[in-house]
Protein backbone atom coordinates (compact mmCIF):
# COMPACT_ATOMS: atom_id res chain seq x y z
CA UNK A 1 0.00 0.00 0.00
CA UNK A 2 1.25 3.44 -1.05
CA UNK A 3 -0.22 5.82 1.82
CA UNK A 4 0.45 8.98 -0.10
CA UNK A 5 0.14 8.25 -3.67
CA UNK A 6 -1.57 11.62 -5.26
CA UNK A 7 -0.50 13.80 -1.84
CA UNK A 8 1.16 16.96 -2.12
CA UNK A 9 3.27 17.54 0.89
CA UNK A 10 5.17 20.73 1.98
CA UNK A 11 8.54 20.86 4.26
CA UNK A 12 10.12 23.28 5.79
CA UNK A 13 14.18 22.77 7.03
CA UNK A 14 14.30 20.08 3.93
CA UNK A 15 17.93 20.77 3.18
CA UNK A 16 19.57 18.12 5.47
CA UNK A 17 18.93 16.12 8.93
CA UNK A 18 15.38 15.45 9.59
CA UNK A 19 13.69 17.37 6.73
CA UNK A 20 15.48 15.11 4.60
CA UNK A 21 14.44 12.21 6.15
CA UNK A 22 11.23 13.55 6.00
CA UNK A 23 10.94 14.47 2.41
CA UNK A 24 12.22 10.65 1.30
CA UNK A 25 9.97 8.73 3.25
CA UNK A 26 7.11 10.98 2.03
CA UNK A 27 8.26 10.04 -1.54
CA UNK A 28 8.39 6.27 -1.29
CA UNK A 29 5.46 6.48 0.06
CA UNK A 30 4.02 8.22 -3.36
CA UNK A 31 3.57 11.98 -2.43
CA UNK A 32 5.23 14.85 -4.49
CA UNK A 33 6.70 17.54 -2.19
CA UNK A 34 7.33 21.09 -1.89
CA UNK A 35 10.97 21.15 -0.50
CA UNK A 36 11.69 24.34 1.14
CA UNK A 37 15.19 25.35 3.01
CA UNK A 38 16.78 29.19 3.94
CA UNK A 39 19.52 27.85 1.83
CA UNK A 40 21.98 30.12 3.98
CA UNK A 41 23.23 31.50 6.86
CA UNK A 42 21.15 33.21 9.55
CA UNK A 43 22.71 35.93 11.75
CA UNK A 44 22.96 34.70 15.18
CA UNK A 45 23.24 31.38 14.48
CA UNK A 46 26.44 30.23 15.62
CA UNK A 47 26.99 27.34 12.93
CA UNK A 48 26.46 26.48 9.04
CA UNK A 49 22.95 25.81 8.26
CA UNK A 50 21.53 23.85 4.67
CA UNK A 51 22.75 25.18 1.64
CA UNK A 52 21.30 25.07 -2.29
CA UNK A 53 23.49 22.17 -3.06
CA UNK A 54 21.87 20.58 0.35
CA UNK A 55 18.35 21.09 -0.69
CA UNK A 56 18.79 20.09 -4.42
CA UNK A 57 20.47 16.78 -3.33
CA UNK A 58 17.39 16.25 -1.23
CA UNK A 59 15.52 16.91 -4.39
CA UNK A 60 17.61 14.82 -6.67
CA UNK A 61 17.11 11.59 -4.09
CA UNK A 62 13.36 12.34 -4.28
CA UNK A 63 12.78 12.17 -7.74
CA UNK A 64 14.92 9.01 -7.75
CA UNK A 65 12.05 7.60 -6.03
CA UNK A 66 9.27 8.83 -8.28
CA UNK A 67 8.14 12.12 -6.99
CA UNK A 68 7.83 15.03 -8.42
CA UNK A 69 10.00 18.09 -6.43
CA UNK A 70 9.36 21.74 -6.58
CA UNK A 71 12.36 23.54 -4.38
CA UNK A 72 11.85 27.11 -2.90
CA UNK A 73 14.52 29.33 -1.43
CA UNK A 74 12.33 30.56 1.69
CA UNK A 75 13.25 31.87 4.91
CA UNK A 76 10.45 31.44 7.70
CA UNK A 77 11.11 34.70 9.08
CA UNK A 78 10.15 36.31 5.77
CA UNK A 79 6.61 36.04 4.90
CA UNK A 80 6.57 37.25 1.67
CA UNK A 81 8.96 34.75 0.40
CA UNK A 82 6.83 31.73 2.25
CA UNK A 83 3.92 32.97 0.15
CA UNK A 84 5.59 33.12 -3.01
CA UNK A 85 6.69 29.19 -2.23
CA UNK A 86 3.16 28.02 -1.20
CA UNK A 87 1.78 30.07 -4.30
CA UNK A 88 3.90 28.19 -6.43
CA UNK A 89 3.84 24.65 -4.72
CA UNK A 90 -0.34 25.72 -5.50
CA UNK A 91 0.27 26.40 -9.58
CA UNK A 92 2.50 23.50 -9.66
CA UNK A 93 0.33 20.74 -7.68
CA UNK A 94 -3.05 21.86 -7.10
CA UNK A 95 -3.38 21.86 -3.36
CA UNK A 96 -1.28 20.79 -0.19
CA UNK A 97 -2.45 17.74 1.76
CA UNK A 98 0.20 17.66 4.11
CA UNK A 99 2.41 20.58 5.67
CA UNK A 100 5.77 18.94 7.88
CA UNK A 101 6.72 22.50 10.11
CA UNK A 102 10.51 21.06 10.24
CA UNK A 103 12.58 24.20 10.45
CA UNK A 104 14.30 25.30 13.04
CA UNK A 105 17.66 26.03 15.55
CA UNK A 106 18.78 24.51 18.20
CA UNK A 107 20.98 27.39 18.85
CA UNK A 108 22.02 30.45 20.09
CA UNK A 109 22.54 28.42 23.07
CA UNK A 110 24.36 27.66 26.12
CA UNK A 111 23.66 30.18 28.67
CA UNK A 112 21.82 31.31 31.87
CA UNK A 113 18.45 32.53 30.67
CA UNK A 114 19.32 36.15 31.74
CA UNK A 115 22.34 35.79 29.52
CA UNK A 116 20.45 35.46 26.79
CA UNK A 117 20.71 38.47 24.70
CA UNK A 118 17.42 40.54 23.10
CA UNK A 119 18.85 39.37 19.30
CA UNK A 120 19.05 35.97 20.64
CA UNK A 121 15.58 35.57 22.23
CA UNK A 122 13.91 36.59 19.01
CA UNK A 123 15.80 35.11 16.65
CA UNK A 124 14.82 31.39 18.35
CA UNK A 125 11.48 31.82 18.71
CA UNK A 126 10.78 33.70 15.18
CA UNK A 127 12.27 30.51 13.68
CA UNK A 128 11.12 27.51 15.75
CA UNK A 129 7.64 29.44 16.64
CA UNK A 130 6.51 32.04 14.54
CA UNK A 131 8.05 30.32 11.46
CA UNK A 132 5.42 27.50 11.92
CA UNK A 133 2.75 29.87 12.19
CA UNK A 134 3.72 31.93 9.56
CA UNK A 135 3.29 27.86 7.17
CA UNK A 136 -0.04 27.22 9.27
CA UNK A 137 -1.49 30.94 8.28
CA UNK A 138 -0.54 30.53 4.84
CA UNK A 139 -1.42 27.17 3.83
CA UNK A 140 -4.50 26.88 6.61
CA UNK A 141 -6.51 28.41 4.61
CA UNK A 142 -6.30 26.14 1.52
CA UNK A 143 -7.00 22.80 3.51
CA UNK A 144 -9.95 24.50 5.60
CA UNK A 145 -11.30 25.00 1.82
CA UNK A 146 -10.99 21.66 1.19
CA UNK A 147 -12.15 20.19 4.69
CA UNK A 148 -8.75 17.77 4.04
CA UNK A 149 -4.99 18.17 5.29
CA UNK A 150 -2.74 17.32 8.54
CA UNK A 151 -0.51 19.66 9.69
CA UNK A 152 3.07 18.23 11.34
CA UNK A 153 4.88 20.45 14.06
CA UNK A 154 8.63 19.05 14.56
CA UNK A 155 8.80 20.12 18.31
CA UNK A 156 11.12 18.05 20.58
CA UNK A 157 11.36 16.81 24.07
CA UNK A 158 12.68 20.79 25.25
CA UNK A 159 8.77 20.82 24.21
CA UNK A 160 7.90 18.74 27.19
CA UNK A 161 10.28 19.43 29.91
CA UNK A 162 13.32 21.93 30.95
CA UNK A 163 17.09 21.91 29.64
CA UNK A 164 19.03 23.88 31.49
CA UNK A 165 21.13 26.41 29.62
CA UNK A 166 18.42 26.14 26.88
CA UNK A 167 15.97 28.88 27.52
CA UNK A 168 15.40 30.10 23.90
CA UNK A 169 14.54 27.01 22.35
CA UNK A 170 12.50 25.21 25.52
CA UNK A 171 10.61 27.91 25.19
CA UNK A 172 10.24 28.13 21.32
CA UNK A 173 9.22 24.21 21.73
CA UNK A 174 6.63 24.44 24.69
CA UNK A 175 4.93 27.11 22.38
CA UNK A 176 5.25 25.07 18.89
CA UNK A 177 3.20 22.20 21.12
CA UNK A 178 0.40 25.56 22.67
CA UNK A 179 0.09 26.38 19.01
CA UNK A 180 -0.46 22.88 18.18
CA UNK A 181 -3.05 22.49 20.34
CA UNK A 182 -4.94 25.55 19.99
CA UNK A 183 -4.81 24.97 15.93
CA UNK A 184 -6.19 21.55 16.03
CA UNK A 185 -9.29 22.75 18.07
CA UNK A 186 -10.21 25.40 15.67
CA UNK A 187 -9.28 23.52 12.63
CA UNK A 188 -10.99 20.43 13.94
CA UNK A 189 -14.36 21.17 12.98
CA UNK A 190 -13.24 21.65 9.76
CA UNK A 191 -11.56 18.36 9.02
CA UNK A 192 -7.68 19.31 9.22
CA UNK A 193 -5.86 17.59 11.85
CA UNK A 194 -2.82 19.25 13.82
CA UNK A 195 -0.59 17.18 15.78
CA UNK A 196 3.53 17.37 17.08
CA UNK A 197 6.36 15.33 17.06
CA UNK A 198 8.93 15.62 19.95
CA UNK A 199 11.58 13.66 18.88
CA UNK A 200 14.72 13.25 21.51
CA UNK A 201 18.22 13.13 20.96
CA UNK A 202 18.74 12.21 17.08
CA UNK A 203 21.82 10.59 15.63
CA UNK A 204 23.86 12.99 13.18
CA UNK A 205 23.38 10.38 10.12
CA UNK A 206 25.86 11.54 7.61
CA UNK A 207 23.55 10.27 4.80
CA UNK A 208 21.12 12.97 5.65
CA UNK A 209 23.71 15.37 6.60
CA UNK A 210 22.36 15.93 10.24
CA UNK A 211 24.65 18.48 12.64
CA UNK A 212 22.18 19.14 15.05
CA UNK A 213 23.20 17.00 18.04
CA UNK A 214 26.74 18.22 17.48
CA UNK A 215 25.48 21.45 17.70
CA UNK A 216 23.65 21.30 20.68
CA UNK A 217 27.12 19.37 21.85
CA UNK A 218 28.88 22.63 21.32
CA UNK A 219 26.65 24.56 23.56
CA UNK A 220 26.86 21.93 25.94
CA UNK A 221 30.76 22.48 25.68
CA UNK A 222 31.00 18.91 25.23
CA UNK A 223 33.98 17.23 23.24
CA UNK A 224 32.82 16.55 19.75
CA UNK A 225 32.91 13.22 18.62
CA UNK A 226 32.46 11.57 22.20
CA UNK A 227 29.43 13.57 22.82
CA UNK A 228 27.15 10.20 21.56
CA UNK A 229 27.79 8.45 24.16
CA UNK A 230 27.18 11.25 26.57
CA UNK A 231 23.77 11.41 25.10
CA UNK A 232 22.67 7.76 24.80
CA UNK A 233 23.33 7.75 29.17
CA UNK A 234 20.59 9.27 29.68
CA UNK A 235 18.38 7.38 27.39
CA UNK A 236 16.13 4.57 28.63
CA UNK A 237 16.43 2.25 25.69
CA UNK A 238 20.35 3.04 25.35
CA UNK A 239 20.29 4.29 21.61
CA UNK A 240 19.68 7.33 20.02
CA UNK A 241 17.22 8.19 17.87
CA UNK A 242 17.71 7.82 14.05
CA UNK A 243 16.23 10.70 11.82
CA UNK A 244 14.15 8.08 9.43
CA UNK A 245 12.52 7.26 13.06
CA UNK A 246 11.55 10.84 13.16
CA UNK A 247 10.46 10.31 9.45
CA UNK A 248 8.29 7.43 9.88
CA UNK A 249 6.16 9.13 13.06
CA UNK A 250 5.95 11.96 10.70
CA UNK A 251 4.58 9.85 7.94
CA UNK A 252 1.94 7.93 10.08
CA UNK A 253 0.65 11.16 11.14
CA UNK A 254 0.23 12.71 7.84
CA UNK A 255 -1.61 9.68 6.45
CA UNK A 256 -4.95 8.45 6.80
CA UNK A 257 -3.84 6.25 9.41
CA UNK A 258 -3.72 8.58 11.70
CA UNK A 259 -7.19 10.10 10.67
CA UNK A 260 -8.75 10.51 13.94
CA UNK A 261 -5.79 12.10 15.40
CA UNK A 262 -5.57 15.74 16.02
CA UNK A 263 -4.14 17.69 18.81
CA UNK A 264 -1.66 14.87 19.97
CA UNK A 265 1.81 15.29 21.00
CA UNK A 266 3.37 12.02 20.02
CA UNK A 267 7.19 11.48 21.65
CA UNK A 268 10.08 9.68 19.67
CA UNK A 269 12.42 9.99 22.54
CA UNK A 270 13.15 6.11 23.29
CA UNK A 271 11.48 6.79 26.89
CA UNK A 272 13.37 9.69 27.49
CA UNK A 273 10.14 11.93 29.03
CA UNK A 274 8.47 9.28 31.10
CA UNK A 275 11.09 8.97 33.97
Amino acid sequence: MVRLQGKTVVVTGAARGVGRACALAFSREGADLALLDVCGDVDGVPYPLGTVSQLDHTARLCREQGAAVLTATADVRDGAALRAAVDATLDRFGAVDVLVNNAGIVAPSGRTTHEITEDEWQVMLDINLSGAWRMISLVGPHMVARRSGSIVNVASTAGLVGYRHFAGYTASKHGLIGLTRATALDYAPLKVRVNALCPGSIRDDSAVEGRMLTEIARSLELPVGEHEQTFVQSQPMNALIEPEDVAGAALWLASDESRQVTGSVLTVDGGFTIR
